[in-house]
């Protein structure tokens, strides 16, 4: 005999029981698409050594190509401000670095700019332009296509010598231009004006780091459906000698403007220009979308080194955990690693702590599987802004191509690094990558 009382009791614990499973399917959707892979479908390329596209920079990363020059006599007058000491005031300890040509050469009616509007556009936001168009075009998607979409920006982007070109001229010469020629936000916001984007535009400035941070808020967004498209990348161009002149005057540069990470020689860092843009999505949707996939990112992570012994020496703990936190978001362990695209500056400082860093992270490996490492920073420079877009890219291709670069200038192996305690091999030459 059922009473009433059992009853009810059965039906709550059956709507207690489906509330649970309804839980549990949104707890493992929530989790699942906080790790949701994101596919890289598209790249837009201008780096030194006269690389324009994907193409161009395998050709120069595959022929071990050093591709720094002489400083360009439209930058500045290389040969006036050259001292080979550091603490000479107003001079710059090297002649030397990384430049992309023609960035003068603009079409402004293609991006429906008005002629008088275009000189007061930071070449920089030109570039990005230009860049975002092609790997646009490079992952077979007609930008016009992409009005109304909800498609998002994300620049990162930090000096600003063409500006201080413009005001130092003087307050008569400040027109309506001027303001939104230049500033960091309107990098990521006329993109997004220009393709007619509706989703987020942010310019990002952590230094160093900023592409590549914004490439993490780009997949972050990506995940979190507040776009379906992102474009997101770097540029830095140098344009103005006054941060050479600082960076001279901190000791921060290589004499000969070349950046020898891993190296004995390393003795500071070369400045480069470049431009990098990456088109990304869901890899669920490019799948369902036909869409060509040259590479997934399955993780990133940020963090900040906190207090050290300076404000610009790295933290070896917070360099090992910020990848500790990388693979967990992509659900990866040490071991699953083959090989690792450092920052790679050059400075005497700076590698020994990046390289005693991942060895604390890929300790436990076999002795026959070291983990092997590079930095394109060795091609051209170091890109600044754009710098972690341009290791990003450099994996894409090498992916592509299953071949690692040859680093250049790291021989002889620096003597500061206990390379026989670490699991690392820094790739001297071209490595087969299947």
């Amino acid at each position: 005999m059922t009473t009433a009382a059992s009853t009810n009791s059965d039906d709550q614990l059956r709507r207690a029981l489906e509330a649970i499973r309804q839980l549990k399917a949104r707890l493992a959707e929530r989790e699942a698409t906080s790790h949701e892979p994101i596919a890289i479908i598209g790249l837009g390329v201008r780096f030194p050594g006269e690389v324009t596209t994907p193409q161009k920079l395998w050709e120069l990363l595959q022929s071990g190509r050093d591709a720094t020059s002489e400083v360009p006599p439209a930058r500045w007058n290389a040969a006036a401000l050259y001292d080979s000491d550091p603490e000479a005031d107003g001079k710059i300890m090297t002649r030397r670095g990384g430049f992309v040509r023609d960035v003068d050469q603009f079409d402004p009616q293609h991006f429906g700019l008005a002629p008088a509007e275009a000189p007061h556009l930071d070449p920089q936001h030109r570039l990005l332009l230009e860049t975002a168009w092609e790997s646009l075009e490079n992952a077979a998607i007609a930008p016009d296509r992409l009005a109304r979409s909800d498609a998002g920006v994300f620049v990162g982007i930090s000096s600003s010598d063409y500006a201080q070109r413009l005001f130092s001229r003087g307050a008569d010469q400040i027109d309506p231009y001027v303001g939104s020629g230049n500033a960091h936000s309107v990098a990521a916001g006329r993109i997004a004006y220009t393709l007619g984007l509706q989703g987020p535009a942010l310019a990002v400035d952590t230094a160093c780091s900023s592409s590549l941070v914004a490439t993490h808020l780009a997949c972050q967004s990506l995940r979190q459906r507040e776009c379906s498209l992102a474009l997101t990348g770097g540029v830095n161009l140098q344009l103005s000698p006054l941060i050479s002149i600082n960076h001279s005057r901190a000791r921060m540069l290589s004499p000969d403007g070349r950046c020898k990470a891993f190296g004995d020689a390393a003795d500071g860092f070369g400045r480069a220009d470049g431009c990098g843009i990456v088109v990304l999505k869901r890899l669920s949707d490019a799948e369902r979308d036909g869409d060509r996939i040259l590479a997934v990112i399955r993780g990133s992570a940020t963090n900040q080194d906190g207090r050290t012994s300076g404000l610009t020496v790295p933290n070896g703990l917070a360099q090992q955990a910020v990848i500790r936190a990388a693979l967990a978001q992509a659900q990866l362990t040490p071991a699953d690693i083959d090989y690792v695209e450092a920052h790679g500056t050059g400075t005497a400082l700076g590698d020994p702590i990046e390289a005693h860093a991942l060895g604390g992270v890929f300790r436990d490996r076999a002795p026959d599987q070291l983990l092997r490492i590079g930095s394109i920073k060795s091609n051209f420079g170091h890109c600044e802004a754009a710098a972690g877009i341009a290791g990003l890219i450099k994996v894409v291709l090498a992916l592509q191509h299953e071949t690692l670069p040859a680093h250049l200038h790291a021989q002889p192996p620096s003597r500061r690094i206990d390379w026989a305690d670490l699991p690392l091999q820094v790739v001297n030459d071209a490595t087969p990558w299947p």
